[in-house]
């Protein structure tokens, strides 16, 4: 997480609005699984474009605030603790969330923990076209490649690395390809950003309710779905 000291807005801004598109797409969602709402409610094109964009602000964000940070390793193993519980509470809900986007980004810390000093010998001018090429491959790979897992472990691996197999359930499920690649280029702008190279109106600029929401990220997510999910129980006894 970026120093307090030099905490920007924007940055917070960003987070919290991909938050708020979240938990807006998780509350239509709820309502078409319990409430019997319309389906297009939740799959339609719309929300499938807006919940690639939340998934790519959280991954760009969590990047450059990575670059900020030296705790990289601690904050993913947090993150990642947190996202094994919610797999646990979740399955005894019957509603698993195997690999989303806690799991991702937990993962994504530890890894840019384990690796900084190999992405941060890449020269600044170079580091973006190879990110991008690389976005662009595994784009690519998922599309063009069908690849089959012989037994659990491989089925698991193939499917949070991106390729989805039978018998994988995962509600909330992100992958490892391309998005790994976001944020590596999300830390490439980190370096400018820390280094005060972005517009002086970036570092200035202010946004009502979605920085505090954006700070409360990891909070917000915790508990959005249990709550939008004792919501739909309650109205769905209500009207029975």
């Amino acid at each position: 997480m970026e120093e307090k000291k030099k905490r920007i807005e924007i940055i917070d801004a960003l987070r919290g609005f991909a938050v708020t598109l979240m938990v807006i797409h998780h509350a239509l969602y709820n309502s078409v699984a319990f409430l019997d709402a319309p389906s297009w409610f939740y799959y339609n094109p719309v929300f499938s474009v807006l919940q690639a964009f939340f998934v790519g602000v959280f991954i760009i964000v969590s990047g450059v605030s990575s670059r900020f940070s030296r705790g990289n390793l601690e904050r993913g193993s947090i993150v990642i603790v947190i996202a094994v519980i919610i797999t646990y509470i979740t399955t005894r809900m019957y509603m698993p969330i195997t690999f989303g986007i806690l799991h991702l980004l937990g993962f994504l810390m530890i890894f840019y923990g384990l690796t900084r000093k190999l992405w941060d010998s890449i020269p600044n001018k170079i580091a973006p076209w190879i990110y991008l090429f690389l976005i662009a491959i595994s784009t690519a790979a998922r599309v063009y490649l069908s690849p089959v897992a012989h037994n659990l472990v491989t089925r698991d691996l193939l499917s949070v690395l991106g390729w989805r197999q039978p018998g994988y359930v995962s509600f909330d499920y992100q992958t490892i390809l391309p998005w790994i690649f976001i944020f590596l280029l999300g830390t490439w702008m980190g370096e400018y950003i820390r280094e005060g190279k972005f517009p002086k109106r970036f570092y200035e600029m202010k946004a009502p309710f979605f920085p505090t929401v954006g700070k409360n990220a990891l909070l917000i997510y915790i508990l959005h779905q249990p709550i939008l999910y004792g919501i739909s129980v309650g109205v769905q006894y209500l009207s029975s």
